[in-house]
């Protein structure tokens, strides 16, 4: 293979410029980016916040660490409303301390750096639960890009778009590389009983679905794409999985860099083009599925194939009877659910993967706060890709451990590679006896082929 069609970014090598402090001329060109960020749903959501203090409760951030009055949802979005009422709102132009209004300075900036990077995830529960419908996550990701186009961005979640910008993908797996996983992978499925005539496609044109993947699977999971593979063939799914663009991933909905996230996003629709699928399915990823369902068509102004989600199509293969089950597999466990917000929340995914769950075992058990009303695991947002926010994100997680806890559950089932990462670690601080799987991990082993 050539080093050129090794190679996929977009050709040129680059390294984003981050800074380790606010200077003033950084500070005069994040005045000059302002008005660019400000669409209709941030304005009003700068504008309408009543503090109230109803998003308190909604956090888990402030709900885990109700010691640190400074997280709660209206205090971390002040850091960036105070600001903008200082330059639009009239009454913050002449009596800035009577509306809260204050210039952006140094300090002011550092402020908002550290609350609206390194304690907020956008899960928007907090917007679920604010009676002025005000959007946290679109107002954070709006003041995280201002941040991030003056350098002024966490390193590892700048260099994770960087190399998905220069490489494809967002952990620079060579497509050579790639192509072997999935032949190693095929043929270690074949192995199972049973299995010996599945098939991991790649590049296969005219295939139904364009199956996209996390790249933690083929460089840390690939028994992930194993299960999934399995489920799919044994219910005679015909998919493919593209030897180029096959990052669902896009980190650039988390540093608020809104060329990057079009640019990979393009990526993927040219992909699907180029292969002729009619459906481009999201793996089991949070915020993948967010970025392909329902920001990419806004990205690049509608596709001309269909998207879906792998617990969506797992569900609708439950329902179809396409896939026969042994419960018996799973009696000696108990298992709970953890919605991803991007999943649930924001993506409206609820009741498929429970449909899933119930078709797979009987032991079954819901956490206190479950489908749009789930606590945030911590790890969204691109909080896993921001090192330095680590003890807090940890701790922020506290919530959702107990809720694991109280269910009595052995294995707590996700769709969302962030969500595992996160809930392996949580499980581990607050020393609690489970184990974290996805979907296609539960139905696997369950198959009766």
């Amino acid at each position: 293979m050539s080093e050129q069609a090794d190679k996929l970014g977009a050709g040129d090598e680059r390294k984003w410029p981050t800074k380790p402090e606010f200077t003033p001329e950084m500070l005069e060109e994040m005045e000059k980016l302002l008005p660019g960020k400000l669409n209709r749903v941030v304005a009003a959501s700068l504008s309408g916040c009543i503090h109230c203090g109803m998003c308190s409760d909604a956090c888990h951030y402030s709900v885990s660490i109700p010691e640190d009055k400074t997280l709660v949802p209206a205090y971390k979005a002040d850091r960036f409303r105070k600001w903008y009422k200082s330059r639009y709102d009239w009454l913050g132009q002449i009596f800035p301390s009577f509306v809260g209004a204050r210039k952006l300075d140094k300090e002011l900036a550092d402020d908002m750096y550290d609350k609206l990077w390194g304690a907020c995830t956008m899960c928007r529960r907090c917007t679920f639960n604010c009676p002025m419908g005000v959007d946290y996550g679109m107002l954070v990701r709006a003041a995280r890009g201002i941040m991030q186009q003056v350098g002024r961005v966490p390193q590892h979640l700048q260099d994770t778009v960087d190399t998905h910008h220069n490489s494809g993908n967002n952990m620079a797996v060579p497509r050579d590389e790639f192509i072997e996983t999935m032949e190693w992978i095929e043929e270690e499925l074949q192995d199972e009983e049973g299995c010996e005539n599945f098939k991991i496609p790649v590049d296969k044109k005219g295939a139904q679905y364009f199956l996209t993947l996390n790249p933690r699977e083929p460089k840390y999971y690939p028994l992930t794409i194993q299960a999934s593979a399995k489920v799919l063939n044994a219910a005679g799914v015909d998919f493919t999985i593209s030897s180029r663009y096959w990052d669902l991933t896009n980190y650039a909905l988390f540093n608020g860099y809104d060329p990057d996230a079009k640019e990979f996003s393009m990526w993927q629709v040219e992909d699907v083009k180029r292969l002729g699928c009619e459906y481009l399915l999201a793996g089991e990823c949070g915020h993948g599925y967010r970025s392909l369902r329902w920001e990419l068509p806004n990205w690049v102004g509608g596709v001309p194939f269909k998207i879906t989600s792998m617990m969506e199509l797992l569900a609708k293969l439950v329902q179809q009877g396409r896939l026969k089950l042994d419960k018996s597999v799973w009696k000696s466990h108990r298992f709970t659910y953890h919605d991803s917000c991007n999943i649930a929340r924001s993506g409206g995914i609820m009741e498929e993967p429970r449909i899933i769950i119930n078709a797979a075992t009987d032991d079954f058990v819901e956490m206190e706060h479950n489908r749009e009303n789930s606590y945030c695991c911590g790890g969204g947002g691109g909080a896993l890709a921001m090192p330095e926010f680590t003890p807090r994100r940890i701790a922020a997680g506290k919530i959702k451990a107990d809720e694991i806890k109280a269910t009595g559950a052995d294995i707590v089932l996700q769709s969302c590679h962030n969500c595992t990462d996160q809930l392996k670690e949580i499980i581990e601080h607050y020393h609690i006896k489970a184990k974290v799987m996805n979907l296609a991990e539960l139905l696997a082993p369950a198959l009766v082929i």
